[in-house]
């Protein structure tokens, strides 16, 4: 699934220049993250890049959309062509928070 920013943010921006996918942009009256480019950090970390800094713990999974890692995968590859993301088959745990849960 992919991230939302709930109500909650302050608005302190320190989501933003972590996101690996730019999809976190300043909203109206706060944050907000572009669902088709939020690939919940697989690829690139084990947990959700934005999560982990926010003060307000406002960044949180979004129930409604919800996403397989393997979907994941191939977004953060698609954006990211330049990169040498890993196969779907060599994600560790640093790699994805799917991977994390699944090893607990």
């Amino acid at each position: 699934m992919s991230t939302i920013i709930t109500e909650e943010c302050i608005n302190c921006g320190a989501c933003e220049p972590v996101c690996p996918n730019q999809a976190i942009a300043e909203g109206d009256d706060y944050y907000v993250i572009d669902a088709a480019k939020c690939s919940e950090c697989v690829g690139f970390h084990e947990k959700e890049a934005c999560a982990e800094v926010c003060p307000t713990d406002c960044c949180v999974p979004d129930a409604d959309n919800a996403e397989e890692e393997r979907t994941l995968l191939t977004r953060a590859q698609t954006l990211h062509p330049e990169l040498a993301l890993p196969s779907f088959d060599a994600l560790t745990a640093s790699l994805s928070r799917f991977r994390a849960v699944a090893s607990a």
